[in-house]
């Protein structure tokens, strides 16, 4: 197999009266990671998913490998070798990681010789950097082992050219550098092609050869990477030249600060009923950003859901200002804990229902919108999604649309408007937990939350920051903890954000925690 070369001339794409591509062309050159940056709207989804025959374009033409192709579907990307890994994942939750991996094939003959099927699924697996159980659930597995799986599922398919959309969001540095390592040498070795679309501009100048830059459906700036820098990808994007502004000091959390939200002894089972979270303790404190670090499936994704009521707990208390919390839904709404979990779209959403009833979610049955006895006025509703639409930047600006059909960043931005837009019309939040907040969002969405997580901060919030990203955990954090194998590492319990080391973090995340810190630095 040989990379594939991809030129794309005039492509074009409408929906009803709106344009979402106009006369756009670019060249993938075979053999080389070709990013594709643009703020959310810019085009770049109608883009690829034309590519790989989801939602056909309406103008243009597709050259691979110099000979012109139709793809009006799935069938000709499929014979041509190109793959996509999706924001959102496109697993079978209910199989194994090997059923998954078989299917993805489509061509299984009515009986499967497992025993030969496994030998070659092993021999596969032991010659990628990251590897997962070939019998485990797929709906046991974390966001960022989802994604390693997406991965893997197209690197067994043999695919040409690979479109990755947004994939290292939910990985750890190590993570990221194995995949984006791996995509890479296979480019070297013109085995493969990557399209990649990107919001990190550190992953565009360490990986990729080729640059081009959407916006509003147009393009505005292609070129490659050695050619170009940050403040003209950034001016490119938004029109304007980034700004690097210095971080506004923050006031030092208080040594006698109450505990906002106190966690002891809790043990958690995931749902092999295996052990994800053991015996677990923490405290985060009032006007405080305690971050936990880790890589996915050491039980954080066990641990959020534990403390938002998705999951039950074993043994252990949890404690919101002193007061017990078993994390009911009046318990959340009374002692004020919100809340922004990973895949929002799966844990804080109802796809089918609309942005106004899913930013409704926590208040419908309570005035001004629970009117004689259950019923609900709608159009005190629409007001409130109307006004945290507009706050929060949230696109289309249609309270009456389906949120299942928002891009991934506006479900973020979403349901960060349903927890935070409540908590800064009222009372200040006592307790925030958030998980992953800005996965998929580009550069100006994520400062954007950062500043509302702050925000929480600074109206005395206890924030916990559950995130596989060490460069948000570093700016955000007053305090980071890590978490490995449903512990939190005792050799780095407590580690001061500003000073912390991250090649030192990434060896505790990774379980190499034996040295002390003091030893480590020896």
């Amino acid at each position: 197999m040989h990379a594939l070369e991809l030129e794309i001339i005039g492509a074009g794409k409408s929906f009803g009266s709106f344009r979402a591509l106009d006369e756009v062309s670019l060249k993938i050159r075979a053999g080389t990671i070709h990013a594709l940056l643009g703020e959310n709207g810019a085009g770049k989804s109608t883009l690829v998913k034309g590519l790989v025959g989801y939602s056909p374009l309406d103008q243009g033409s597709i050259q691979a490998d110099r000979r012109e192709v139709e793809i009006r579907g799935p069938r000709v990307p499929n014979q041509l070798g190109i793959g996509m890994v999706y924001q959102h994942f496109t697993l079978a939750p209910s199989l194994s990681v090997a059923e998954n991996l078989l299917l993805s094939r489509g061509d299984l003959p009515w009986r499967i010789r497992w025993q030969d099927e496994r030998a070659a699924l092993r021999e596969f697996m032991a010659a990628m950097p990251f590897r997962l159980e070939l019998d485990r659930p797929v709906s046991g597995l974390s966001a960022g082992e989802k994604q390693k799986l997406e991965i893997l599922k197209q690197l067994y398919l043999r695919r040409r050219l690979l479109i990755l959309d947004e994939p290292t969001s939910v990985l750890t540095p190590q993570e990221a550098d194995e995949v984006l390592g791996l995509m890479h040498a296979l480019t070297r070795k013109q085995e493969l092609t990557v399209l990649m679309i990107t919001h990190k501009f550190h992953e565009v100048s360490t990986y990729a050869d080729d640059v081009t830059v959407l916006r509003r459906g147009r393009l505005v700036g292609s070129a490659r990477v050695a050619d170009t820098g940050p403040d003209e990808l950034a001016h490119w994007m938004m029109g304007r030249a980034r700004e690097e502004k210095a971080a506004a000091p923050r006031a030092p959390v208080p040594a006698d600060a109450p505990v906002g939200l106190a966690v002891a002894g809790l043990t958690v089972n995931n749902d092999r009923g295996v052990a994800a979270v053991r015996d677990l303790s923490l405290a985060v404190r009032r006007g405080e950003i305690v971050g936990l670090a880790g890589i996915s499936g050491n039980g954080q994704k066990e641990l959020v859901e534990a403390l938002l009521g998705q999951r039950r707990r074993l043994a252990g208390d949890v404690q919101v200002d002193g007061a017990a919390y078993g994390a009911g839904r009046e318990e959340m709404r009374r002692l004020r804990v919100f809340a922004l979990p990973e895949e929002p779209l799966r844990n804080a959403c109802i796809p089918g229902m609309s942005v106004a009833e899913n930013m409704a979610l926590r208040n419908f049955d309570v005035a001004p919108f629970r009117r004689g006895g259950w019923r609900v006025d709608r159009g005190a509703m629409r007001r409130q999604a109307q006004s945290l639409i507009a706050a929060f930047n949230v696109r289309p600006p249609l309270p009456e649309r389906a949120i299942g059909t928002l891009s991934g960043g506006n479900v973020q931005r979403a349901v960060l408007a349903r927890e935070l837009g409540d908590a800064g019309q009222h009372d200040a939040a006592n307790v925030l937990i958030v998980a992953n907040p800005v996965f998929g969002l580009d550069f100006a969405s994520v400062a954007d939350i950062h500043a509302r997580l702050l925000q929480a901060r600074a109206r005395g919030a206890a924030v916990l920051l559950v995130s596989e990203d060490l460069d948000e955990l570093l700016e955000l954090s007053d305090r980071i903890l890590v978490m490995t194998e449903g512990r939190i590492v005792h050799a780095a319990e407590e580690i001061a954000a500003k000073g912390a080391d991250r090649a030192a973090l990434g060896r505790w995340m990774a379980g190499h925690h034996g040295a002390t810190p003091q030893q480590e630095a020896a």
